[in-house]
């Protein structure tokens, strides 16, 4: 599956967009598990999530040591974002996630806790509390 996934988002453009945006934010790039390539030190400005994944490239302001000390599976849960790109045929996953971000903003005041592709990653894998939805 991890080869699948790589060329699948090579030819969907979303991993060149993510090699992209490291570059962009001089960011260093390593090789990591899954398949995952790992852009830390990234300067570009983020959400107020630990890492972001585009493609197979998991940015992080920081280094990946630091995050996977707090949050040992988060790179099991980066992983699962880089299989749903794949899924959603790469760029059109943009759209779809932040549209399920804002959704989830608006319903429960956190925009992970009802992002239905946060959910499908692993909330507790992502660092990410699962409170129940505001009302």
């Amino acid at each position: 599956m991890v080869r699948l996934r790589r060329v699948g988002n090579l030819l969907n453009l979303s991993t060149p967009l993510g090699v992209l945006l490291a570059t962009a934010g001089r960011a260093r790039i390593r090789g990591g598990p899954h398949g995952l390539l790992l852009a830390e030190g990234c300067r570009l400005p983020f959400p107020d999530a630990g890492a972001m994944t585009i493609g197979d490239v998991v940015l992080t302001t920081g280094r990946f040591g630091d995050l996977v000390g707090r949050f040992p599976r988060v790179l099991d849960h980066e992983a699962r974002h880089a299989d749903q790109w794949l899924r959603w045929g790469g760029l059109p996953f943009l759209p779809a996630y932040l549209f399920c971000a804002g959704w989830s903003l608006l319903r429960t005041g956190d925009r992970a806790v009802g992002n239905r592709f946060e959910r499908a990653a692993g909330l507790a894998d992502g660092g990410y509390p699962d409170p129940p939805p505001r009302r």
